[in-house]
């Protein structure tokens, strides 16, 4: 589908961005969290939820810039991870449950991030 060329940079941006966004989410996960509400103050259940996606999304994208056993996989999952981003900020932005602003700005994100996974997927090959 892609050059390999293109699928590698590709992969590397989708790692980059898996582990500042992570990193965000592990140690400051107000900065997140006030996107979404910005009128609470966070709760507990709020800060666990972000600090789960921050070391999950760090590990991913480690796993994304590595040569190593887990790269296959990372590369075969991440459309499915960043898809599920999309149809849940959509939802959300739909049913009002975050503010619009968020709700678009997140769709972007989440959006690129799904072209970048797109794009870094290696042909299949049958076995």
């Amino acid at each position: 589908m892609f050059r390999s060329s293109i699928r590698r940079p590709a992969r590397t941006i989708l790692g980059v961005i898996r582990i500042v966004n992570g990193a965000v989410g592990l140690c400051a996960p107000g900065f997140f969290i006030s996107r979404f509400d910005p009128d609470s103050e966070p709760s507990p259940a709020a800060i666990y939820a972000f600090r789960l996606f921050g070391i999950r999304t760090v590990l991913i994208g480690l796993d994304l810039l590595g040569d190593g056993a887990h790269l296959p996989r990372a590369v075969r999952a991440a459309p499915l991870i960043h898809g599920s981003d999309v149809a849940t900020v959509v939802a959300l932005g739909a049913r009002g449950a975050i503010p619009a602003r968020t709700a678009k700005v997140t769709t972007a994100i989440s959006a690129v991030n799904l072209v970048l996974a797109l794009v870094a997927q290696e042909p299949h090959r049958p076995t």
